[in-house]
């Protein structure tokens, strides 16, 4: 087989992979290894000229890496998939009233859902003697080059049939690129006439100024800060609306219009377990059936334990407050 003949059965071989993808309903695409260098570059150009706050930088964006994996020194490509992904929803019973709290996509399953496509391309691509491995690059800015998405106004990655409601996953392969649609960072068009998403942000992190959102401004960002951290004064207990995360901007998108009722993952929580809860990490014991719900959820780590007092108060009002951080009773 002549050098032109392996390129067109390479490509073959990937359009088969990108069916088989579709079939369980994910999208992905595939692009050269050596666009490496300009996902480093982009990223570091945006922090030197300012555009990530110093703190928000060093808690939630210092851990890329844009090294080659020493496990697969042969890299020559990385495959980038996008997965429909629902919100769920958990609801705690205090004073004797429920209130439902929404978790929205990638907070639930999100490393289970990493190993599911992992395994998969592995299957797929071993037939072939290619292998995978995996990465830690800015998802959203190697999907939207790559031209699998589109970025909203809200800096969320948006991907044509499954509007904002998709869990990103990359892997460094050995698979060889032929068809390299590599393309500069690009906002959806409907964005250019709708400003829905920035007048629905109650702290003003979208902003008109600049393409990037103020991310040290984003609700998200302070509710998942791990450990006891209270919420900035600034913020106000009203703007709150999800238990993790934040949904202001994807209600009102009318990209995400057709999926705003998906919710899949529901667990409901008693008066009992509520109250449990709120004690943190200072619980020594869960109920099994508690901690059941909880995986289910994916908040049974210490970290959620840690902060979800924090975040299920300012939803259950002051009285919660008082029970919140307090040490369980041998």
């Amino acid at each position: 087989m002549n050098a032109e003949e392996e390129t067109a059965a390479i490509d073959t071989y990937i359009k088969r992979l990108f069916l088989r993808l579709k079939e369980r309903g994910y999208q992905g695409r595939i692009v050269s290894v050596q666009h490496l260098a300009e996902l480093k570059d982009e990223i570091t150009v945006r922090c030197n000229e300012g555009l990530f706050d110093e703190e928000f930088y060093r808690l939630r964006l210092a851990f890329f890496d844009f090294k080659i994996p020493a496990t697969l020194p042969s890299v020559k490509s990385i495959v980038v998939v996008a997965v429909p992904r629902p919100q769920a929803q958990a609801t705690f019973t205090f004073d004797r009233k429920k209130k439902a709290l929404i978790l929205p996509p990638t907070y639930v399953a999100y490393q289970r859902t990493t190993n599911r496509v992992a395994e998969f391309l592995a299957e797929i691509l071993r037939v072939k003697g290619y292998r995978i491995a995996g990465t830690a690059l800015p998802l959203k800015l190697l999907a939207v080059r790559s031209g699998l998405a589109e970025y909203g106004m809200n800096n969320i990655t948006y991907v044509s049939g499954m509007g904002s409601f998709l869990q990103l996953v990359a892997f460094y392969s050995d698979l060889p690129c032929t068809d390299d649609e590599w393309r500069k960072t690009q906002m959806m068009r409907l964005c250019e006439r709708c400003q829905a998403c920035r007048r629905a942000c109650p702290t003003s992190a979208i902003s008109s100024d600049r393409f990037l959102i103020h991310a040290e401004r984003c609700i998200s960002y302070h509710n998942e800060r791990k450990g006891q951290v209270p919420f900035p004064s600034w913020i106000d207990p009203s703007w709150h609306n999800c238990l993790y995360g934040c949904f202001h901007c994807q209600r009102v998108c009318p990209v995400d219009k057709p999926f705003l009722n998906w919710v899949v993952e529901k667990e409901e929580f008693s008066q009992d377990e509520t109250e449990l809860l709120l004690k943190g990490k200072f619980l020594n014991r869960l109920p099994n059936l508690t901690l059941e719900k909880l995986r289910n959820l994916d908040l049974a780590d210490a970290d959620s334990l840690d902060n979800l007092p924090r975040n299920l108060c300012v939803f259950l009002g002051p009285t919660s407050t008082a029970v919140a951080w307090q040490p369980n009773p041998v």
